[in-house]
């Protein structure tokens, strides 16, 4: 049966309208995020106004372009029920999406505002980890992006919280906790990233770091997901996505270090 102990979705309910934890937790991210890179922005010399810009258009596109990422891997489900491929509001949105996304926007908005995307970049990532820290516990809260199902001497040895695994007991059955594991993951690359703003890295190289450091602990944590999209067969979307990343990134850095020798750093104006 469903555990009776599991965490209500929905904080509160505004009439008809159910105001769900996910979307709160979503927010909150956004807001944190926002506050941090503002602050960090404005350190290093940029417009006040250039983050907010940014966000008017990287946040809506980044929200279509989640949508299309989960469509598309699920075309099979979506090309008998077109008329769903819309309906956001019921579930459906991909992590990996909203970051080509943002991305994509971020480079074209940086050179229409002639601004250094590299220097963007290595300020957002800060923003993008806690984002994505706080977003996970959205996941939990409504049961989602976990793993498989968990045996008695995993929850036996387990230093995870009791809460926490009441809240991952679904129908009777715990599953691995893995919007867990990727949140903390990302809290030990974002002291990483506060740590190499002090080193002073060559600009770029904070961004080319996220890449690595975040599709690495993806790549094995969608290993152990049960609600992965796949690419064909036991392919994983997600994981080829991953591992793309991490030689794009690798081949970047090598190239901007050793070919272009880039030698403006990080505090640079």
């Amino acid at each position: 049966m469903t555990n009776l102990l599991a965490i209500n979705p929905v904080a509160f309910s505004l009439g008809p309208i159910d105001v769900r934890w996910y979307g709160i937790l979503i927010a909150l991210g956004i807001v944190l995020a926002f506050v941090v890179v503002q602050k960090e922005m404005m350190k290093r010399g940029m417009h006040p106004d250039f983050l907010t810009d940014l966000l008017i258009w990287a946040v809506p596109i980044s929200i279509i372009s989640a949508r299309i990422y989960y469509v598309i891997f699920s075309w099979g489900y979506y090309k008998e029920n077109p008329g769903q491929i819309i309906q956001v509001w019921e579930g459906g949105i991909a992590i990996h999406g909203a970051l080509i996304g943002a991305f994509i926007t971020a480079y074209i908005y940086t050179k229409h505002r002639g601004v250094s995307f590299w220097k963007t970049a290595d300020i957002a990532v800060a923003g993008l980890l806690i984002g994505q820290i706080i977003g996970r516990w959205g996941n939990f809260m409504n049961q989602e992006a976990h793993g498989g199902p968990v045996t008695e001497k995993f929850l036996e040895t387990t230093v995870i919280p009791e809460w926490i695994m009441n809240q991952m007991m679904i129908d009777g059955v715990t599953y691995h906790p893995t919007f867990l594991y990727e949140s903390l993951w990302n809290i030990v690359g974002l002291i990483i990233i506060i740590w190499l703003r002090r080193v002073n890295v060559k600009r770029g190289e904070m961004f080319l770091f996220y890449l690595v450091w975040y599709s690495t602990g993806r790549f094995f944590i969608e290993g152990m997901r049960a609600d992965s999209l796949y690419v064909i067969g036991d392919l994983r979307a997600a994981q080829l996505l991953s591992v793309t990343a991490i030689v794009a990134a690798v081949v970047i850095f090598i190239a901007r270090r050793y070919v272009r020798k880039v030698d403006v750093t990080y505090q640079d104006e």
